[in-house]
């Protein structure tokens, strides 16, 4: 459905900019923007995904990866189409770079459905699958429209303008952030993109609202023990406590290199965790995914895939009562 969109203005000599995003494209008549959803209509921006629902399940919240957020609990995630990115790797390509068939859902009815869910121990709405900060006006809406008080929750790549992610973070109560790698000039040859702007968001949103970062190790292109050790380094900086999930690399979209081996993400986490209090190797069967006090190690969450049994009741280690950065 078209929607008029936020976040524009007008110059004569270039157009239209959309300002939503750092790509700030110039648009005329016609053009969409680089994330394929924001299009120039009888010269204003319009949004073509608005309310336009590609994908819809109810997942365990630790599947965002969130798992200092609510461990155990379920939530309504849902995605649309379209991506500022333009990753060769994309796991979900399908509704990323493509145009899959949609279900328009009213915000006022999204809600509805996710009180509903409650009935399954649904506890709020996740916006993910695709990049969910191209879906702007959609969430907006739906923040209004949340006088259940719902969960909100994001899973993005981090790749926002700083007024939109302002107007957002009041509403919003969990993130999961992409870091793609720390590397500018991956950010720039593969994602098409550029790598502070997403710092810049993992800062900001850390400081507004509970935040977890991801990291999909790629053989040969992220993986450099000196990289992963600036990145948790960074993180650390920031906040040493920000759980990180170093993903498992499979082929997928354009990529084919052969996917990342256990030994290597075994090698990532023991260079990650010198640094920071929780890191979890994700994507793989099997994997060791317990949270562990980081002052006396003692088990406080066991993991068996996506579910979860949490045997802590507050966020303090009841062995040692160290502050454990997690929302229950």
């Amino acid at each position: 459905m078209k929607n008029i969109g936020s976040f524009y203005y007008k110059n004569e000599q270039s157009g239209i900019i959309c300002e939503l995003c750092p790509h700030n494209c110039h648009l005329r008549d016609g053009q969409i923007g680089i994330c394929g959803v924001r299009q120039i209509i009888d010269g204003e921006l319009f949004t073509l995904n608005y309310g336009e629902v590609s994908s819809a399940a109810l997942d365990p919240i630790e599947k965002k990866p969130l798992y200092h957020y609510k461990p155990g609990k379920k939530i309504l995630s849902v995605g649309s189409f379209g991506c500022n990115f333009s990753c060769g790797f994309c796991q979900n390509y399908s509704i990323a770079k493509e145009y899959p068939n949609t279900q328009y859902i009213p915000p006022e009815e999204l809600i509805k459905i996710a009180v509903k869910a409650k009935e399954d121990g649904n506890i709020g709405i996740a916006f993910t699958y695709n990049e969910p900060s191209i879906w702007y006006e959609y969430i907006r809406d739906v923040i209004s429209a949340n006088h259940e008080n719902l969960d909100l929750v994001l899973v993005s790549n981090g790749y926002i303008s700083k007024e939109p992610l302002l107007e957002l973070l009041p509403h919003i109560k969990a993130m999961n952030i992409d870091l793609k790698a720390f590397n500018k000039g991956f950010y720039n040859s593969v994602c098409k993109g550029d790598m502070d702007n997403v710092l810049n968001t993992i800062k900001l949103a850390s400081s507004k609202c509970h935040v977890e970062v991801t990291t999909l190790v790629i053989p040969g292109y992220n993986d450099a023990a000196e990289e992963l050790e600036d990145l948790a380094k960074w993180l650390a900086a920031v906040n040493k406590d920000i759980p990180l999930h170093l993903s498992r690399y499979h082929p997928a979209y354009n990529f084919h290199v052969p996917p990342t081996s256990l030994q290597e993400l075994l090698s990532a986490y023991e260079t990650a965790i010198k640094h920071l209090s929780y890191v979890y190797i994700g994507n793989v069967l099997g994997a060791e995914t317990k949270t562990y006090c980081p002052h006396c190690h003692e088990p406080l969450i066991k993991r068996n895939g996506f579910s979860a049994e949490v045997l802590i009741d507050k966020n303090k280690c009841p062995f040692c009562e160290e502050h454990i950065n997690i929302i229950l």
